[in-house]
């Protein structure tokens, strides 16, 4: 399972709409998943809070989350103690979308080199 040498890491972003209300069952449910990723190699390396464009509009919370390998991805979906909190999932998250791929180019980096 572990990464090979020069392999980029399997990367995960999460575009996720927590339920009206939900939030503090969200943030447990969030918390206690992290952990889990964690026991897989993974890292929720950052999370993003978008700004709703009107009061009606629901908050969408974004995460980047990296695992060594798309079958350490594929282990944490699999595990039994995530699937121990599909009641909480459900009861806080409305909707989840995925994107899976690998890191892309470092532009600010490549930006720098254009610039010398």
């Amino acid at each position: 399972m572990g990464q090979a040498a020069g392999q980029r890491p399997f990367v995960i972003v999460a575009i996720l709409t927590p339920r009206t209300g939900s939030m503090e069952s969200f943030r447990e449910y969030e918390t206690k998943a992290a952990v889990i990723i964690a026991g897989h190699g993974g890292v929720i390396e950052r999370t993003v809070i978008e700004e709703p464009s009107a009061p009606e509009k629901p908050i969408r919370e974004v995460h980047v989350v990296t695992f060594p390998d798309s079958e350490a991805f594929h282990s944490y979906r699999a595990d039994p103690a995530l699937a121990a909190l599909a009641d909480m999932r459900v009861a806080s998250i409305a909707h989840t979308e995925l994107l899976c791929g690998r890191e892309g180019p470092d532009y600010m980096a490549l930006s720098k080199d254009a610039g010398n």
